[in-house]
């Protein structure tokens, strides 16, 4: 082995170790390597939300419960079950779904790029003290899609992303405070 080769495993092992170093259980002290959800939580029932009765597209409530299962499952260590086995509960409303024109085609006069915007209200409650872990009122989600050559997409597709990202965000509003 040469000089070189231990002076670069050498180095490679203190940086490790002051990685290491940085990172703490308790976040009130710099970065931490703990959880950031609640450990004494092991489950999520999520039923299908409700739409307000200004809402008039069908099923985005339940291809919203759908996302939000899969994303719960993804990224948290929560497991999603019936609500008379589950710790606690996700509800919500979905309060408006609006389009608005971002980009219209000059020799057309048609709609270029669509932007979709679901307004939500939600909480995240723990059936078994009946604590509101989570609440948003008002929670806003937007996709874009294009009705234009070649893409050709239409509102299921800006639907989709609207409630990814829905979904991804109403999860990270699971997540302890910092």
């Amino acid at each position: 082995m040469t000089a070189m080769t231990s002076a670069l495993r050498m180095a490679m092992v203190l940086s490790l170790l002051a990685a290491a170093a940085g990172c703490s259980i308790d976040p009130s002290a710099g970065y931490t390597t703990a959880s950031l959800f609640a450990q004494d939580i092991e489950s999520v029932a999520v039923p299908i939300w409700n739409r307000d009765s200004r809402v008039f597209r069908r099923e985005l409530e339940t291809r919203l419960a759908e996302a939000l299962v899969k994303r719960i499952e993804l990224d948290t260590p929560y497991k999603v079950t019936d609500k008379s086995r589950a710790d606690t509960i996700l509800t919500g409303t979905i309060l408006t779904v609006k389009q608005r024109v971002l980009g219209v085609n000059p020799d057309l006069g048609t709609a270029r790029d669509i932007e979709l915007q679901m307004v939500v209200s939600f909480a995240w409650t723990d059936l078994r003290t009946g604590e509101v872990l989570a609440e948003r009122t008002n929670f806003v989600s937007a996709g874009v899609y294009s009705q234009a050559e070649p893409l050709n997409e239409d509102f299921f597709w800006g639907s989709s992303s609207a409630i990814d990202l829905l979904a991804q965000r109403v999860v990270q509003t699971m997540e302890k405070p910092w």
